[in-house]
């Protein structure tokens, strides 16, 4: 194990959040790359839980946790840095881990928004109770997100299907029954 990292269990809300890129600076600083365009989870936990990377050589085995000090924003990026990581051979060392962070602190999203680990595996229908598919993920466009659907066709061949996830459609989010209700057609 490497300075800095505890061996750990995974908990099991955990949710992959980002990847560190490499060393930032001379005195420990690394650089986050995080899979949200608002990496707000990554500011709000002081504990990261840490896979290592699936190339390249490996410094650590199985779960490790980092216990952060500080993570900020910087450029298009985040940068952090964690008790016990020292210097730039430390930071570099966590190259390539995976990141991920305890569901139980993330930020509360506030009405009508929705983490998009939340969204996916969610049923969607339409207004007339057709089933549309599963959200297998979601993409952002820039200007949108779309929810990418798969569903199967009567031969039995998975398809796809996409729907902005904006209000114009989608007319509702039940998290609780897993279900989104959206103004879509299956022949769009």
């Amino acid at each position: 194990m490497i300075a800095g990292l505890e061996a750990a269990e995974m908990p099991a809300d955990a949710i992959e959040v980002g990847r560190i890129a490499d060393a930032w600076g001379v005195k420990g600083w690394f650089k986050v790359l995080p899979h949200s365009t608002d990496p707000e989870a990554l500011f709000s936990s002081k504990q990261w839980f840490l896979l290592p990377t699936e190339r390249g050589p490996k410094v650590f085995e199985g779960c490790a946790s980092l216990q952060v000090k500080e993570a900020k924003e910087h450029s298009a990026s985040v940068v952090a840095t964690a008790h016990h990581v020292l210097d730039r051979n430390a930071a570099e060392a966590l190259r390539g881990s995976r990141i991920f962070i305890s569901r139980s602190h993330f930020p509360t999203a506030a009405k009508d928004e929705y983490y998009w680990v939340d969204l996916i595996g969610l049923d969607v229908v339409n207004r007339q109770d057709e089933v549309l598919g599963v959200v297998k993920e979601l993409l952002s466009t820039g200007a949108q997100t779309v929810l990418v659907l798969e569903y199967t066709e009567e031969e039995g061949k998975p398809l796809e299907r996409m729907i902005p996830f904006v209000s114009a459609y989608v007319d509702d989010v039940d998290l609780k029954a897993r279900r989104i209700r959206v103004d879509w057609q299956k022949d769009y």
